[in-house]
């Protein structure tokens, strides 16, 4: 054997080092935690960041600052935003495939089918940011010399429980809809599947997203959850990746200051979402003018 072919077979992989997404940077955990993660057979894949409740509170007021600028955009940028966010995946689609096929235990064919899924839901959603106005809003019949609209406006900060069995399909599903309709989002990864989530951050810190729209955390999901459930400036929450016990625990939480709730339901993450999603976060404005008659 040769010299070169030695140095080429003693060369070690370079194995990535998954990190929080908060505030539009990749710190790691503010207590320096990890924890394994692991396939479907029990092997070892990565150590992923244990994020901690500081964590939690730093990615809220990350959301709560990016807040203003998201809502006041346009929903025509922001339809730009989420078909970058697309582009971007559909050039990694051989990475998420591997990363979706080893978390979920699913065949490269499935894995991919699910990513592919995954990109056209951004697509689908990014159709929608100027749209969902004409759904949830528009002009009211009054018996009066006055015109009444309603508008629908972001509820604001959303803490997100990704699904656990859909570490990237179901991901997508819950976070494109929080979005596109001007909320920002922080969302617990599935604590079994962090790992397409985590590199999602990647994905989004590249695409023109705004930093603190979307913050990504791994971990405990009952231990990350509970302090944003009971958050005060968290203003909504989607409890899609939790079981019955721990969503009636963080429903009481969020009862403290009225947040919005979507309760976990089954869901197939394969079929049309509808808009359901996208009108859970949304408030309704009704602006009444005189006619000047």
């Amino acid at each position: 054997m040769s010299e070169k072919s030695e140095k080429h077979d003693e060369r070690l992989s370079v194995l990535k080092t998954y990190k929080l997404f908060v505030g539009g940077t990749f710190p790691r955990s503010e207590s320096g935690r990890v924890y394994e993660v692991t396939d479907s057979q029990g092997r070892w894949l990565a150590n992923a960041p244990l994020a901690s409740r500081k964590d939690a509170r730093d990615a809220v007021v990350a959301a709560r600052k990016a807040f203003g600028g998201w809502s006041g955009a346009t929903a025509y940028n922001r339809g730009q935003i989420l078909y970058r966010i697309a582009e971007m995946l559909e050039g990694r689609r051989d990475q998420f495939g591997h990363e979706v096929a080893r978390a979920e235990g699913l065949s490269r064919p499935k894995a991919t089918a699910a990513v592919e899924a995954a990109i056209d839901r951004w697509v689908w959603y990014a159709g929608w940011t100027d749209k969902i106005a004409q759904v949830a809003g528009g002009g009211n019949p009054v018996a009066g010399p006055f015109f009444n609209v309603s508008s629908p406006e972001p509820t604001g900060v959303v803490a997100v429980l990704a699904p656990q069995e859909s570490s990237f399909l179901g991901l997508v599903s819950v976070i494109a809809p929080v979005i596109a309709t001007g909320n920002t989002a922080v969302v617990v990864a599935s604590e079994t599947s962090p790992l397409p989530a985590l590199s999602l951050g990647e994905v989004l810190a590249t695409s023109d997203l705004p930093g603190g729209v979307v913050n990504i955390l791994s971990g405990r999901t009952a231990e990350i959850a509970a302090p944003l459930a009971a958050h005060q400036d968290v203003n909504a929450i989607d409890l899609a990746g939790a079981d019955p016990e721990l969503a009636r625990t963080l429903e009481e939480a969020a009862a403290d200051n009225l947040k919005r709730v979507v309760r976990p339901q089954p869901v197939d993450w394969s079929a049309d979402p509808g808009t359901g999603r996208l009108l859970a976060f949304l408030e309704t404005k009704t602006v009444w003018h005189p006619m000047g008659v």
